[in-house]
């Protein structure tokens, strides 16, 4: 791909210039601590930073005084630049933030610092007349030195190769030669090209990487043809074969290495078998190489027998380790004896027959003090966990400092524990995974090795728990609830990742069978860390806009809201019970601005909100002059409670005892209605088996309420069972009246804005709230009467009713919010025209 044209030197990170693997971009480091120093660039793939690197090396010591040998590394791949720290002991930051186990990406204009003192300006800059390089080597093939161990060739041809313990290409070894494939690491080293030529680097292997037997330091040293490369001792040494190209085509590309003879003579003893050649096809990748696995050389294994021994002692001969007492006294002993002839033969008796007692006691002593550690050994080995954990916890009880003791109780207990607790867990019962390790950790008061790694487990069972408990990690997560659990499982986690996940390496290497489930519960958490940045971010967003629009009395724009989100975002779950409250909310709060106190006492009496926000501001208003008081509350309870009993003497003296006040009003509406209602009822019984009598009778009883006039209902209940039939032909000619209504509402047009924020009532505003009034009364008398027989309403008729009551719940919100703008007495009007008072 082609180098974006429109972007300037420098200006652009290397992903938007579209980079090639021909390397048409430039780094450069610019110095900013020190800005008389010279600024780097470079133009490889692979550049290493350290004490001992060009150019780092011929600063002054006071500027590198910070560097580490192995510093860090900045490389190119697939378009993109990273920097990578290499475990420093004074650290890399990227923009003031440590680089940590991960490399980081660079950017044009970031800021990087090595050693918390010499820091640098990244600049990405075009390369101009950019060419493409010769490409000299073709491939290096790798021949075994030791051609009877069975080892196969490598032929690499793609470039950086990792050499790796974990890597099939070793791996396979590992049932023929154990011990030797532990000698490598799982980053052990790498080869890469440079300047078209191979390098060899070692990564800080436990046994080292060795080029014609000299171990291999920071540095990464070239490979010449007919070198010989070791990695973790004499066992996996191969000898080089360089394979360049045969002509002056700058286009060769390598289709199988076995066809391309080496470029020298020094062809191995053993002629080359493609058959028998693994080919390395595949680049390695710089992310892996450079990321820093603190956990990577625990189940490596101290090769005793490798050069590095030998080099080591070359280099420093005058280090040696330092002898332990015993080592000194069998050495004065021997002494002793080479003198015996000078001092004479008694003398020397009498020495040796002491030197022997001492040896005797001191061996003695030396092996009852390793008596503990060998019997949990042999436990361990015989398969007997429970009884090692059982006896390593009675030692440590006495010797808690032990280290020795400690790794292996931390080994038992795990052992003996572990297998039994992942069972319950794959059977998610988690209450008793719980309490085990409870239990395990009171038995591991003494090894405060172990409580780290029981706490991480504890982590794994909480989040297997959650994910699990809540059905997978593709479940809805619960707004007002997931949430909050979620994060902790997540902070918990990133306080220190690399701590954890060396931790959860170790209950690995001792029990194998964690190892599946530490996979899975990483998958899990991997998919959380994903729904974190999503979906818990719109829930944020969701839990904000909810607040809102309370706080600014705007429950009306959340049906809209919650819609929307429900769409862009269907994991989202628990919006049933916010619909639900908000359903509630809003009916308490239109029965609060009408002032329909029946109806507003008796929500008030059910409210049962479940989320926190409508909670909240239900407490606000419960607090505000928007309720009424607790002693109206009491009041028309007592009123509500003999009107229901059929006294309706004390309903109405009741009514009229509250006639003062901000919710007067309120109360005298009340007794119109229920003087209206009591004066139906007493003449309706005047009328009995008159003529139109049945007519009477159903208006009357389609006219009442369900929850308030439950006294005159069971009145009439009886004879409007005889009238069953007529009743329903009532219903229908009601629901027929409303769909001609509603019809005619249609026609002329909903009520607009205009009509709602003029200040006077216009014909046409009076027109259509009379239609519209009409329509939604004769409905509601209809399905009442439907419900009222214990009969269902036809879904035509439900569905006509919800029209109707959606288009005037609407009128009455638009109007409500032009409570700011019409006067009160104005608004009050409009909505009694509406219907929105004394219903």
């Amino acid at each position: 791909m082609d180098i974006r044209q429109n972007i300037a030197a420098g200006a652009a990170t290397i992903a938007d210039m579209h980079a090639t693997a021909d390397k048409e971009f430039d780094i450069v480091l610019k110095p900013i601590s020190h800005p008389e120093l010279d600024g780097i660039r470079i133009d490889e793939n692979l550049f290493a930073i350290g004490r001992t690197e060009a150019p780092f090396a011929s600063y002054a010591h006071d500027v590198i005084a910070g560097l580490s040998r192995r510093h860090a590394r900045i490389f190119c791949e697939n378009g993109a630049a990273y920097i990578a720290d290499l475990d420093s002991k004074n650290g890399t930051t990227h923009n003031g933030v440590p680089v940590r186990q991960k490399p980081e990406r660079l950017h044009h204009g970031d800021e990087i610092c090595f050693g918390g003192a010499l820091s640098y300006q990244v600049q990405l800059r075009v390369r101009a007349n950019t060419t493409a390089r010769t490409v000299k080597l073709l491939g290096i093939t790798l021949m075994p030195e030791h051609g009877d161990l069975g080892i196969h060739p490598i032929a690499i041809t793609q470039f950086p190769f990792l050499v790796s313990k974990t890597d099939e290409l070793f791996s396979r070894y590992k049932d023929a030669y154990p011990h030797q494939v532990n000698y490598l690491s799982r980053r052990h080293a790498h080869i890469f090209l440079k300047g078209g030529k191979p390098f060899v680097e070692d990564l800080g292997s436990t046994n080292g990487t060795f080029v014609a037997g000299k171990r291999l330091d920071e540095h990464a040293v070239p490979l010449q043809d007919g070198d010989m490369l070791a990695f973790g001792g004499n066992h996996f040494a191969y000898k080089v074969n360089l394979q360049k190209e045969q002509g002056p085509e700058t286009d060769a590309t390598l289709t199988k290495l076995a066809s391309i003879a080496p470029s020298t003579p020094s062809a191995p003893e053993e002629p080359f078998n493609a058959d028998k050649t693994t080919f390395v096809a595949a680049a390695d990748s710089f992310l892996d190489i450079f990321c820093v696995d603190h956990a990577q050389q625990q189940d490596d294994e101290i090769n005793n027998e490798a050069l590095p021994q030998a080099e080591d002692a070359k280099k420093a001969p005058g280090k040696r380790r330092a002898r332990s007492r015993y080592a000194i006294f069998l050495s004065e002993l021997a002494q002793a004896f080479a003198g015996s002839e000078r001092i004479g033969m008694k003398r020397a008796l009498r020495w040796g027959i002491s030197a022997a007692v001492l040896l005797g006691m001191l061996a003695s002593g030396l092996y009852l003090k390793g008596a503990p550690e060998r019997e949990l050994k042999d436990l361990l080995a015989s398969g007997e966990y429970a009884r090692a954990a059982t006896l390593a916890t009675r030692h440590l009880e006495r010797d808690p400092d032990n280290a020795e003791l400690k790794a292996l109780g931390t080994e038992a207990l795990l052992k003996a524990n572990v297998p039994q607790w992942l069972s319950m867990l794959k059977a998610r019962d988690y209450e008793r995974a719980s309490a085990a390790l409870t239990d395990l950790k009171a038995r591991s008061r003494h090894n405060a090795d172990l409580l780290p790694l029981i706490s991480e487990l504890e982590w794994i069972g909480s989040l297997e728990k959650f994910v699990m408990g809540r059905g997978g990690v593709e479940a809805p997560i619960r707004i007002y609830a997931d949430e909050e659990k979620i994060k902790p499982l997540l902070r918990k986690w990133e306080e220190d990742t690399g701590a954890h996940q060396r931790a959860l390496d170790r209950i690995s290497s001792i029990v194998p069978a964690f190892k599946d489930p530490y996979a899975e519960a990483l998958s899990h958490l991997r998919k959380l860390q994903s729904d974190e940045a999503v979906y818990l971010a719109a829930i944020e967003r969701l839990k904000t806009a909810i607040g809102a629009e309370l706080n600014h009395d705007r429950p009306e724009a959340l049906e809209a809201i919650l819609k929307a989100y429900a769409e862009k975002y269907p994991r989202i779950g628990g919006l049933d019970s916010v619909r639900q409250d908000l359903r509630q909310y809003t009916a308490i709060d239109n029965a609060a601005r009408t002032q329909n106190l029946g109806q507003l006492i008796a929500l008030l009496a059910n409210a049962r909100f479940s989320t926190p926000p409508f909670q909240a501001r239900f407490r606000t208003l419960t607090s505000s002059n928007r309720f009424p008081p607790a002693q109206i509350v009491q009041q028309y309870q007592a009123v509500s409670k003999a009107w229901q009993a059929g006294d309706t003497g004390a309903a109405f003296a009741g009514l009229e005892k509250m006639a003062a006040g901000p919710w007067a009003d309120a109360a005298s509406r009340q007794l119109t209605r229920k003087k209206a209602i009591a004066e139906q009822f007493a003449a309706l019984q005047k009328t009995r088996g008159a003529t139109g009598y049945d007519e009477r009778l159903l208006a009357f009883y389609g006219s009442l309420d369900p929850d308030e006039d439950v006294y005159f209902i069971r009145a009439v209940d009886a004879d409007v069972g005889l009238y069953k039939d007529k009743a329903l032909s009532r219903a229908q000619a009601l629901l027929n009246r409303a769909q001609t209504l509603w019809r005619q509402y249609r026609d002329n047009g909903a009520i607009e804005g205009g009509q709602r924020l003029d200040a006077t009532i216009s014909d046409t505003f009076r027109t259509q709230a009379r239609l519209l009034t009409e329509a939604h009364d004769n409905a509601q008398q209809g399905v009442r009467i439907y419900t009222q027989l214990k009969t269902e309403a036809p879904a035509d008729w439900r569905k006509l009713q919800d029209e109707i009551n959606a288009e005037a719940e609407l009128q009455r919100k638009s109007l409500l919010e032009l409570r700011d703008v019409l006067g009160p007495g104005l608004l009050n009007a409009k909505l009694a025209l509406l219907g929105g008072q004394g219903k």
